[in-house]
């Protein structure tokens, strides 16, 4: 799994670097089509709003709009009012703010004093845009321009009329507005004059203060922000420049519109790096188990079963696969060959201890003949001296007996001693003390041991502690005293 991640993990990496890349090279470009989406739009606003300038422009040159003439006023705006179809009336105010002529017939006289684009012409004495306004002479939702009439160098009145903001939405509709995208035209008070999408719902609302900042912002620019509609956008927004851009015009651009493609591929890439992840470690997990895990769980099985007895287990590993089925062959030929050395020595333990029993029974005849010869020879002359040299040939015959039995190798230290002093102790078991350490001694040192106990021994008998059936104290000569 280790050597899958590494293998995967370059990979991963290079896709991330890819994949953050991408999207702020996708955001710049949003960014960049958010800001020119906006100077189009604002674009196309300021156009229409020099055109009715230059409408107004021509319209305060008719010689009856400059003298007042209210009914000749009124036909003149008629002939021009029919052929711009972005506006409904055109209308002549005097300097009281009461309306002289239009293309609509009034019943009776209108004041439009109050309205600030009448001031603001008055006061600027030139041409003004107003704000949002339903209208009084239509009835209708309009953004109101409005220029002074001047004659003979004098201001005379005020010539004003009014872009339909149905039309001006239809023409914002007309752009093909993208899925997720939006357009907003708002004047300098924020409210909002058309909008795509939800205009029903926006237009005539004013922008929150949140975002009020951008209306009259400093310069152009792009943010991202979440929308009045609850959507993430990036937004290239133009804020009012009087007098040449009276109007914040602002373009948004759907962040998961723009980053769908992105997306997509993200998501394509990102299950194709888990697809990749989970196969790699499904495979890591079945080679491992397969040519790793297995192998070995094989090769510490057969030492177990080794070590608990079973010697005829074995791998059955071929050394013509990997590395693990070398080692499997390797000790399956270390354990054929320790099974055979134990064989061999197992045959050779056989043989010695045939021949050990033989030479046994050998030195046990050897011992028996020597002692039928001694009592043949020294019975009738000197029965003790017999009984001496029958008494260390015992003795002699006893170690050599101990050290058959333990195979010629060693023998007990305390049972070399007892078997020595076995003459003299009889059946009395409490005659002797022996203590300390059991060591175990070589053959020649037990021959030895044995043959210096009975000497002790015999002059322990004859002039020491053994002379007397009690015991005692008593050494007498060259011999150390024994009790």
């Amino acid at each position: 799994m280790a050597v899958a991640v590494a293998a995967l993990a370059p990979v991963v990496g290079m896709l991330a670097y890819s994949e953050i890349a991408m999207r702020q090279q996708r955001s710049e470009e949003v960014r960049a089509a958010a800001a020119q989406a906006s100077r189009l739009a604002s674009s196309e606003v300021e156009r229409i709003i020099e055109g009715l300038h230059s409408l107004l422009i021509a319209v305060s040159a008719i010689p009856s709009v400059q003298q007042l003439d209210g009914q000749a006023c009124g036909e003149a705006l008629k002939s021009v009012a029919v052929n711009v179809s972005n506006i409904r009336t055109i209308f002549v105010l005097d300097l009281q703010g009461k309306t002289v002529c239009g293309t609509l017939e009034q019943g009776e006289d209108i004041s439009l004093a109050d309205r600030d684009y009448f001031k603001d012409a008055l006061s600027q004495n030139g041409f003004v845009v107003g704000t949002y306004t339903r209208s009084r002479l239509s009835g209708g939702s309009v953004l109101p321009v409005a220029m002074p009439i001047t004659h003979d160098g004098k201001t005379v009145g005020v010539v004003a009329t009014g872009i339909l903001l149905g039309w001006l939405q239809e023409k914002i509709t007309e752009r093909d507005v993208a899925s997720g995208n939006a357009i907003t035209i708002a004047d300098r008070n924020g409210t909002i004059l058309a909008r795509v999408p939800y205009p029903e719902k926006f237009v005539g609302t004013v922008i929150p203060d949140t975002f009020q900042r951008l209306i009259h912002s400093d310069n152009p620019g792009t943010l991202e922000i979440q929308s009045q509609d609850g959507t993430e956008r990036v937004l290239g927004y133009r804020p009012i420049k009087l007098p040449r851009e009276p109007l914040y015009v602002s373009a948004g651009f759907s962040k998961t519109e723009a980053f769908a493609s992105i997306n997509r591929s993200t998501l394509i890439n990102s299950l194709s790096i888990l697809g990749g992840v989970l196969l790699a470690f499904l495979a890591s997990i079945l080679i491992g188990n397969r040519f790793i895990l297995s192998p070995v769980a094989r090769i510490a099985d057969v030492m177990e079963r080794w070590r608990n007895g079973e010697t005829d287990a074995r791998t059955g590993m071929g050394d013509h696969g990997d590395e693990l089925a070398t080692v499997g062959a390797t000790l399956d030929r270390l354990l054929d060959e320790l099974d055979c050395r134990r064989r061999r020595n197992e045959q050779a333990e056989e043989e010695r201890s045939l021949l050990a029993r033989e030479l046994a029974h050998r030195v046990k005849n050897s011992f028996s003949l020597v002692q039928a010869i001694a009592r043949q020879t020294f019975r009738r002359s000197d029965p003790q001296v017999y009984a001496i040299f029958s008494d260390r040939l015992e003795m002699l015959a006893g170690a050599f007996d101990l050290l058959l039995n333990r195979e010629m190798q060693a023998a007990p230290m305390a049972e070399t001693i007892t078997k020595a002093l076995q003459a003299h102790g009889g059946r009395d078991a409490d005659r002797f003390d022996l203590d300390g350490p059991d060591i175990t001694l070589p053959a020649d040192l037990a021959l030895s041991l044995s043959l210096v106990i009975h000497e002790l021994s015999t002059n322990a008998a004859k002039y020491g502690a053994l002379s007397v059936r009690m015991g005692g104290s008593l050494s007498a000569g060259r011999s150390p005293m024994i009790g």
